[in-house]
């Protein structure tokens, strides 16, 4: 099962108000479980007899979208873009390139801001606000967890 398998059962399971889910195929086992709000991220596991490492997806549309919480603009105004998974950050789309935002960077809502790598797959990250960078919050190839912040926008 890859991962565009999971993002399509993740999808369903929202639509459906699905809340536990579990395949068990010839060696393979995935369970998905969702939290009582919703939001609690979604754990993939596997039996010993495959390797695959688990990450942790939210249940949203676009298991890519990023998290923007409106607490997280509540003393400075600045809204934090999350990470919508664990996986490995990237500033840039590859190490000779330069980095898609810096500091002072305005952003749009389409506006890519760094790649998330799981499960071998690069996820691009989108900021889905607009504003202006003020900090970047994460070091180039160092690892996330799921909701944690990766940048600070100031909203526009």
């Amino acid at each position: 099962m890859d991962l565009k398998d999971i993002k399509a059962i993740i999808d369903l399971m929202k639509k459906n108000s699905i809340t536990e889910f579990e395949l068990e195929e010839k060696d393979s086992k995935l369970r998905l479980k969702r939290g009582l709000n919703g939001g609690s991220p979604v754990v993939p596991q596997t039996d010993e007899t495959i390797p695959m490492t688990a990450i942790s997806m939210p249940l949203s549309a676009s298991t890519v979208a990023t998290s923007v919480s409106a607490a997280s603009m509540a003393n400075t105004g600045e809204i934090d873009i999350k990470s919508p998974m664990i996986g490995t950050f990237y500033r840039s789309p590859s190490p000779e390139a330069g980095s898609y935002v810096e500091t002072g960077t305005e952003v749009s809502p389409d506006t890519v801001v760094c790649i998330i790598e799981a499960m071998k797959v690069m996820n691009e990250i989108k900021s889905e606000v607009k504003g202006i960078i003020t900090q970047v919050l994460v070091e180039n190839g160092k690892p996330v967890e799921f909701g944690q912040p990766l940048y600070k926008v100031r909203p526009s």
